[in-house]
């Protein structure tokens, strides 16, 4: 077959890359003498020589000089032929070993930067939750008995005022236990404390606490949970607060007026289902794998509209497998949820009635 004369690369084609497609034709015996030349941004150009480019035309590209830069690098490849291809394939050898060596060691810097970085941001974690954690139980303790009335009679006015203490007061301890996740994922152990609960009441409780907010926006809320309890043995509070987040998740993509369904149910295999669909805009599939990451987000826009910073799948993922289940999703949603087949996304929790799993997680 006929070689080519030159080849170009666009390092950034879509879906593709131009750094990897480079490495392989350099691999290719019969264009070893072959000259490649990036099309590439400014920044990239130290990388494109390191992967073994032997040159590179910057974006945007210069129309009216493209043909004679693309003559050019013909013109030195043809004359560097002449010179014997031996001579220069030790010598681009080489080159591409001092490029891969430099970008090593720049490579090496930044990973430890990076991991310098990461212990701060746990450490970071761990102080601030507890810090907080700490004054919060107090504050919520003599807030309950002044609504209670065990410390004397309230007023009308003082009972609103409080009311509106105790809201500010939720939504922050809701932020400190976020923080608290975010700490336990961050250095991978988690404490679970095993006893016997019933699913049923765990989830009904989940429902209660997200209700409210989705009635505000006018949001149909359908769900279908069985009469009789459903005993299990697990966390209860570690698996509410895994509900909690995957409930807040559908009502954050729901818009006003939309549809959130929960169903609740014994799933076979000794499991049991905790789903919930949505009727938002879904997840598009090269998404669905990473949003339980810890902090990965597909969208900014809602959590500048609705908070969070995007623990709740990877809590939900982590609790559900150490109570001996797991959690899926699909978008569309691959089946009915409560009898409704809603359009956006479906987020499914299985735990195990007994589990396997050890109290305390690494």
């Amino acid at each position: 077959d006929t070689l080519p004369d030159l080849v170009l690369v666009d390092i950034n084609i879509p879906d593709l890359d131009g750094y990897e497609v480079t490495l392989r034709l350099r691999g290719m015996p019969a264009l070893q003498e072959i000259p490649i030349v990036a099309i590439t941004a400014e920044g990239d150009r130290d990388s494109t020589l390191a992967v073994g480019c032997d040159g590179f035309i910057a974006k945007p590209i210069d129309a009216a000089h493209f043909a004679e830069t693309i003559e050019q690098f013909l013109r030195g490849h043809r004359e560097s032929a002449e010179d014997g291809s031996d001579r220069l394939l030790r010598e681009r050898t080489q080159k591409i070993v001092e490029r891969l060596e430099k970008k090593i060691v720049e490579l090496s810097h930044t990973n430890r930067r990076l991991e310098d970085i990461a212990r701060l941001r746990r450490e970071f974690l761990q102080n601030v939750s507890h810090e907080l954690a700490t004054p919060m139980t107090p504050v919520v303790g003599y807030l309950r008995l002044l609504l209670n009335e065990e410390l004397g009679p309230l007023t009308d006015l003082q009972r609103k005022c409080l009311g509106s203490i105790e809201t500010s007061t939720q939504r922050l301890r809701a932020v400190v236990d976020t923080l608290l996740d975010a700490s336990s994922l961050e250095t991978g152990r988690m404490h679970y404390y095993t006893r016997p609960y019933d699913f049923r009441d765990i989830a009904t409780k989940a429902i209660d606490q997200i209700r409210a907010k989705l009635d505000e926006r006018d949001v149909t809320f359908i769900e279908r949970v069985p009469e009789e309890p459903m005993p299990a043995q697990g966390d209860p509070d570690k698996l509410l607060r895994a509900m909690a987040h995957v409930l807040d998740n559908a009502s954050k993509f729901t818009p006003t007026g939309g549809e959130v369904a929960v169903e609740v149910r014994p799933d076979g295999d000794g499991h049991l289902l905790f789903a919930v669909a949505d009727s938002g805009p879904g997840v598009r599939p090269e998404h669905i794998a990473r949003i339980m990451e810890p902090f990965y987000q597909v969208d900014g826009s809602v959590t500048r509209d609705h908070g969070g910073v995007g623990l709740g799948l990877a809590f939900a993922r982590r609790v559900t497998e150490a109570l001996g289940g797991g959690i899926e999703i699909s978008s569309p949603p691959a089946r009915e949820v409560a009898k409704r087949q809603l359009p956006g996304t479906l987020v499914e929790l299985r735990v195990g009635r007994v589990p396997e799993r050890p109290e305390t997680q690494a």
